[in-house]
């Protein structure tokens, strides 16, 4: 079936990312349940929370000593509105992760498009394994802004033309840029989320570096303030000890 020709709309442009947390199935009493089975076998909630100073030095033991199983049993799912190329590299964390993006295949795409504010680093300087990111200067941001926003117009005018020529979506698409904003369902657990979050956001408290593109790492941090209110004891143990995933 063709698309139905109408009026293009007019495009739109952001800087930031959004993430909502759905639901949850998450709490420190999760990891204390699952830890403890293997020497008190099953407990009630009400006995777990007796002993809140055991309670902490267990989920801290368990993130030093990197036991990690304990830390699967739970879930949480976000809604995450962000540009492609993030889902690209968010969609390298397979472990623990469920996916469900937008699909283009099916609905009309709306020109919603990324170009980065004025505190996003522009230049890169050095080697490929030891580089950093510095301030653009004002024509560099300038031109940024000018260029991108004219090859977004462009690429969803050519899109649009092809949807009401009757090309498919899922052809059609292929000409829309990875800086497109498309928005998905991600499931987790908390061990998996410490994984990504060890890998994509940087830390003073993190005993390995990690170097994430700002746009992710934007994501990253709205998903642990999230998980910071679910699992305290488990998100303190995470930070004490290097925010290594266990």
């Amino acid at each position: 079936m063709s698309e139905t020709p109408a009026e293009m709309a007019e495009p739109s442009f952001r800087s930031d990312v959004t993430v909502e947390l759905v639901k949850h199935t998450a709490g420190d009493s999760d990891v204390l349940w699952a830890a403890r089975v293997s020497t008190a076998g099953e407990q009630s909630l009400e006995e777990l929370s007796k002993d809140p100073d055991r309670s902490k030095g267990l989920i801290n033991f368990l993130m030093r000593d990197r036991h990690g199983s304990p830390f699967e049993h739970n879930s949480m799912t976000f809604f995450i509105s962000a540009p492609i190329f993030v889902f690209r590299e968010f969609m390298r964390h397979r472990a623990g992760w469920s996916y469900n993006e937008e699909s283009g295949r099916y609905r009309r795409l709306e020109p919603v498009f990324y170009i980065p504010d004025a505190e996003r680093k522009l230049v890169q300087e050095g080697r490929p394994g030891k580089y950093v990111f510095v301030e653009g200067t004002q024509a560099q941001q300038e031109l940024t802004g000018r260029v991108m926003v004219d090859s977004y117009r462009q690429a969803y005018e050519a899109y649009v033309e092809m949807l009401d020529a009757g090309v498919a979506r899922e052809v059609a698409r292929s000409v829309l840029p990875v800086g497109m904003y498309s928005s998905m369902y991600a499931t987790c657990n908390a061990r998996s989320l410490m994984h990504f979050l060890g890998l994509r956001t940087q830390h003073e408290q993190a005993k390995v570096p990690s170097f994430p593109q700002r746009e992710i790492e934007m994501v990253g941090e709205k998903m642990e303030q999230h998980w910071a209110k679910l699992m305290p004891l488990t998100y303190a143990a995470f930070n004490a000890n290097g925010r290594i995933a266990p």
